[in-house]
């Protein structure tokens, strides 16, 4: 019988995901980094297969470099969902080339801090994603408000899951040192299985992403009065132009037709309404879902879609939250 090792086995779902994820994105612009992100970890698990399933061990100087790329593919694919850098391409790729070059190095005059390098690498972007988001789903300016508290949650336990990467490093170093590497094969396995995860749920969250052009912010200030006065702006224009309908609707979309600084609507509807800008605008879609579902005789898959959702799983979330009960039975109690 042919030994298949269980990393060839991630790798080809690694790349049935590279394969889906691209034919969802093809009427959007993708998001490179999460896409070159599943062909480069697909390689790493192959590579791994090939090391630990059939002794290849030359593979063994390829694969650090190939894993010291991992963590800021996933880093800059996060921040494609957040924000448009204003530094220079150039600038980006020269600094989050450094982790590989840095391994690179240390293949070459000093492989006993290799293992030491790659955990403080994978940490380290790990803390930084985490910073990133430290505004909640409010963070996701450039994901669509149906989709931004999924795709927060996902890129929150991607952040755990480069650091589980970084404790499966961990114990494969410890164990090459207490039990001459015996229990190695099964931490490597979890490891590929863990990237799989990683992978999925970084895939999601940049699977609708928009890169519109950037808008200039002002910090805004802590003041009652005008934390109101942002949030009756906002009112006015949802109801006057409905701007919840657009499925595609983001903070910064819905900044520039306010003509007001998304970080400025985002701490207005934080403060003074206590939940975050994608709850806001889910409450307009419910709201106008539940009128909808009163007097007319449309299906709920024909409101969900006339709200602004795209999938029923985040409609119905969404319907719950706001009502306490499900699309179904709002329209029987009412009927």
């Amino acid at each position: 019988m042919i030994f298949i090792p269980l990393p060839f086995v991630v790798a080809l779902l690694l790349l049935i995901l590279f394969a889906t994820v691209l034919r969802r994105d093809e009427e959007v612009a993708p998001n490179l980094p999460f896409l070159a992100l599943i062909l480069v970890s697909a390689l790493q698990s192959a590579l791994s297969g090939l090391r630990w399933g059939y002794g290849v061990q030359g593979v063994g100087l390829v694969a650090p470099v190939i894993a010291a790329v991992v963590p800021p593919l996933a880093y800059a694919g996060v921040s494609r969902l957040v924000r448009t850098s204003r530094r220079s391409l150039a600038a980006r790729v020269g600094l989050h080339a450094v982790p590989a070059i840095l391994i690179l190095l240390l293949v070459t005059f000093w492989r006993d801090a290799i293992d030491v390098a790659l955990v403080l690498v994978f940490v380290g972007y790990a803390v930084a994603i985490l910073l990133l988001m430290r505004p909640g789903a409010d963070a996701l300016r450039l994901a669509p408000f149906e989709g931004a508290v999924p795709a927060y949650r996902a890129i929150i336990f991607t952040a755990a899951a480069l650091c589980l990467s970084a404790a499966v490093d961990t114990f494969v170093f410890l164990d090459f040192i207490s039990a001459h590497g015996e229990r190695a094969l099964a931490l490597i396995s979890v490891g590929n299985l863990a990237a799989l995860v990683i992978l999925g749920i970084a895939a999601a969250a940049a699977s609708r992403s928009r890169v519109p052009p950037e808008i200039t912010e002002v910090a805004p200030r802590s003041d009652t009065s005008e934390d109101k006065e942002t949030i009756a702006m906002v009112d006015a224009l949802m109801e006057a132009k409905k701007l919840y309908r657009d499925a595609n609707l983001n903070l910064d979309r819905l900044a520039r037709k306010a003509g007001i600084p998304a970080r400025q609507i985002s701490a207005a509807i934080n403060r003074t309404m206590d939940k975050n800008v994608s709850q806001y605008v889910n409450d307009y879609r419910i709201g106008e879902a539940c009128r909808l579902l009163s007097a007319t005789e449309k299906s709920v898959t024909e409101v969900m879609f006339e709200v602004g959702f795209q999938t029923k799983s985040n409609f119905n979330r969404e319907f719950r939250r706001v009502t306490d009960m499900t699309p179904v039975a709002w329209r029987q109690r009412r009927g």
